[in-house]
């Protein structure tokens, strides 16, 4: 029998009383704070800290609880602090262990709680409801001893294992780049836009129509449609017609998609036929001077990147346009020295994922496996009516 167990036959040998939380504590409403001066003071809102201020809107332990937007990112501070109307934040009772409340409400999924058809949001009323269980304070305390050790374990395990990852990925793209400099070599280098057709994507406007069945319509290639760490473009989640489809850009398998905004200069692989936005550039054409392999490690590694990086505009927002990657030069060795560097590569990309694969797994157990214990400490058979 553990020490939690003990306590609570002890203490609530007929159960654990639970409890409205409008009973237990009092929800506030965050307020703006740009009348406010600068100060030390932390401004939260749903993401978090956003600036830091003169004035306290509370200056007890609370826990934080967004109104809008990330419903599952709740905060407990316990310093002065100040809140805008997009989280609310919350006065504790004397029945309740402030970190007590912000453990348990992490078990409940608030996000769960939503039933807004845009942006994500919870009310008072539906907070006040919730049922929460109020053990005796000398429990809730030694559980949150017992929570916070545990997190503070997680956290060091996670932060090893996001290192350890970190340091495979910059293992791989130190071998590759090694392979694709060519220093003082007689490899000949080109403009790539002597090599490929390299277009932009176009965007019917206004948009046709999404089509839903696969039969009718033509694949809409987007950025949410390319898993993370894909080379491949395989499905799209909607298609357009075929009249929006003779106003867009068409792709084939085979070429190649470089993203021109969002995830910057990263290139993929299409093995289907569809039609790309003005969001994308194409890459098509190329077979006689590259295998397809070799072309996407050399798009993707440090020099081109940095090429690319080098050649964008000055606006907030990096973009590249079709001139700028027709521009970039880039080494064009032998079709066979292509194929020896794709076989090194995917050897060594083999070897660096099959080490790599285990530890966003890890990292998953790791998660999985805290909140696992954190749900059963903070479990409460209900005392009988």
């Amino acid at each position: 029998m553990n020490k939690i167990e003990v306590l609570l036959r002890e203490l609530a040998p007929e159960g654990v009383e639970f409890d409205r939380l409008g009973s237990l504590v009092r929800i506030r409403n965050g307020r703006d704070y740009k009348h406010l001066g600068e100060g030390d003071i932390p401004v939260y809102g749903s993401g978090g800290v956003m600036t830091h201020v003169d004035t306290a809107a509370c200056d007890t332990p609370s826990v934080l609880i967004p109104r809008k937007g990330s419903l599952n990112k709740l905060y407990y501070v316990d310093v002065p602090f100040w809140t805008v109307d997009t989280i609310f934040y919350s006065e504790i009772g004397d029945r309740m262990v402030a970190k007590f409340l912000y453990y348990y409400l992490a078990t409940l999924h608030l996000e769960t709680l939503n039933k807004a058809g845009g942006v994500p949001s919870l009310t008072q009323g539906e907070l006040n409801e919730l049922r929460i269980p109020v053990p005796p304070l000398e429990v809730q305390r030694e559980i949150v001893g017992i929570l916070d050790t545990f997190s503070q374990l997680e956290a060091e395990l996670e932060a090893e294992l996001e290192a350890e990852l970190e340091a495979r990925r910059v293992q791989y793209a130190y071998y590759r780049d090694s392979l694709l400099t060519f220093p003082g070599s007689e490899v000949q280098r080109t403009p790539l836009g002597e090599l490929a057709l390299i277009v932009r994507g176009a965007s019917p406007r206004p948009i046709q129509a999404f089509i839903t069945e696969a039969e009718d319509g033509v694949p809409w290639i987007k950025i949410g449609d390319v898993a993370a760490g894909s080379k491949f473009i395989t499905a799209t989640a909607q298609r357009i017609t075929a009249e929006g489809a003779t106003k867009s850009r068409r792709v084939g398998p085979g070429d190649f998609v470089l993203s021109n905004s969002m995830s910057f200069g990263r290139p993929y692989i299409s093995k289907i036929d569809g039609c790309i936005h003005d969001g994308w550039l194409s890459i098509s054409g190329f077979e006689q001077f590259f295998i397809a392999d070799f072309l996407y490690h050399l798009l993707r590694s440090s020099e081109l990147q940095a090429d690319f990086a080098r050649n964008v505009g000055t606006s907030s927002v990096s973009n590249l346009n079709a001139e700028t990657v027709k521009s970039i030069v880039v080494p064009v060795p032998p079709l066979d020295e292509q194929r020896r560097i794709v076989g090194m590569l995917d050897r060594f990309d083999i070897l660096i994922n099959d080490l790599s694969a285990g530890l966003p797994a890890e990292l998953v157990a790791r998660r999985q496996q805290y909140e696992y214990y954190r749900d059963k400490l903070l479990t409460f058979d209900e005392v009988a009516e």
